[in-house]
């Protein structure tokens, strides 16, 4: 992997295994734009994304020496109003350009995306000025209050959605990814025309946004669209903007929560709360570390995973992940059981047995030949592309680190993983319990 710079000012990110090139270039209104180009597929994709998410409550706006905190649920609901913007329902117009529009908000950034096979030029346009000309009025804030709290409501009555937000809640002691994403009913009523003003200036200045394009483009076309429409936007330099997170023990919060619901089967979930790494660049690396030891010992092949299944205490339902970002990280597992206790018994068993025993050399070589598979056969998805070049941008490192960091990682990083982070002293229990 090495960088350059073509002699159109762009500079270049080349991935030799992958063979692909990622041009980038920085308008002059602060907005980074990377594209790359696949001539041989028909399809376009396009992501605009801010560093914008839920867990992003309080903070400084630049210029300003005093701390303002919003209720919970803000960026999730400025995500949903940018879509009714004066010129009609961006859905509507997208449509009527022949390309699928969406969003989503996650704990720590908020992303605006777009396919398409025609119109690109029209559909990039529509993306950046949508995107970028909030319209927020009282009734039509009130209007949203109301969708957005039918939609708290309906997840709050999913098990596997109340058994999940309780773990994050048994883990954190202060930590905002404790808070629903969409935030609460009572939250969402406070929220105002001038909250959602404030955070889209503060948040979506193109400084701390970024433009992803892939598919059948030229990257230079791409990046002088983009200047033309941004710079007519007389934006200001944003400044330092400080985001404000409340301090987080080390320990987890309880180490066990049981709730009843209306449901056929028990559910159970373990989560294990990992340390906040302070280098961004270490962030995907400890991804990939987290992710390779939970598929040598939960996936479906490992023998800890057919001895639960083989035992009747897990389904198909069973899944393990993890994620890491700068204020929190952790990995989850669990399902549906008949058994949640015998469940946790098995598994932290099953866990001190390979930590007894060691992992098999060629068990590790295997599982890590998968995922260097898997993410290659993934790379032929451009939506995979999109979002995984965002989240790994945003954690400071790149998508081509993504395959260097994987072939790179070592049975010890494994093994201290195991010890280290999938350690009981950090594990906290959701269970979800028939009424």
């Amino acid at each position: 992997m090495g960088i350059t710079k073509t002699n159109m000012g762009l500079q270049t990110l080349s991935s030799e295994v992958l063979k692909e090139t990622i041009y980038h270039g920085r308008l002059s209104v602060g907005l980074d734009v990377y594209v790359m180009p696949k001539l041989d597929y028909n399809e376009k994709y396009a992501v605009f994304a801010t560093r914008y998410g839920s867990i992003d409550t309080s903070f400084v706006t630049p210029g300003q020496g005093t701390v303002t905190t919003t209720p919970a649920g803000v960026a999730h609901f400025l995500e949903h109003k940018l879509f009714e913007g004066p010129k009609g329902n961006v859905f509507e117009i997208f449509a009527t350009l022949g390309a699928s529009v969406n969003a989503y908000t996650s704990y720590a950034l908020t992303s605006y995306l777009f396919s398409t096979t025609d119109n690109f030029n029209e559909c990039l346009s529509t993306l950046l000025s949508f995107v970028q000309t909030p319209y927020f009025t009282q009734e039509s804030v009130e209007k949203e209050q109301g969708i957005i709290a039918q939609e708290i409501t309906m997840y709050e009555d999913n098990p596997a959605y109340q058994g999940f937000s309780n773990l994050l809640k048994a883990l954190y002691h202060s930590n905002a990814v404790r808070e629903k994403i969409a935030g609460t009913v009572t939250s969402v009523g406070l929220i105002t025309p001038e909250i959602l003003y404030q955070c889209h200036s503060t948040f979506y200045h193109p400084q701390n946004m970024v433009l992803f394009v892939v598919g059948a483009v030229e990257p230079m076309a791409i990046v002088e669209q983009a200047e033309e429409q941004l710079a007519q936007g007389n934006y200001e330099a944003l400044g330092a903007l400080r985001r404000v997170y409340p301090t987080e023990p080390a320990s987890i919060r309880e180490s066990q929560v049981r709730t009843e619901m209306a449901v056929a089967r028990p559910l159970c979930y373990l989560g294990f709360k990992d340390i906040v790494l302070k280098a961004k660049d270490e962030l995907l690396k400890r991804q990939l570390i987290s992710s390779l030891t939970l598929q040598i010992l939960f996936g479906k092949t490992s023998g800890l995973y057919n001895r639960l299944y083989e035992a009747g205490l897990i389904d198909d339902s069973f899944d393990t992940y993890y994620t890491a970002e700068e204020t929190f990280a952790h990995a989850i597992l669990g399902g549906s059981t008949d058994e949640p206790d015998q469940l946790v018994e098995a598994v932290l068993v099953g866990l001190e047995e390979a930590r007894e025993n060691g992992i098999a050399q060629e068990e590790f070589a295997r599982q890590k030949r998968k995922s260097i598979g898997s993410f290659l056969y993934a790379f032929n998805s451009l939506e995979f592309i999109a979002s995984n070049f965002i989240s790994t941008h945003l954690k400071g490192s790149s998508l081509f680190s993504y395959l260097d960091i994987l072939q790179q990682l070592t049975l010890d990083d494994v093994e201290r993983c195991l010890e280290e982070q999938l350690s009981e002293k950090h594990l906290a229990i959701s269970m979800v319990r028939p009424r």
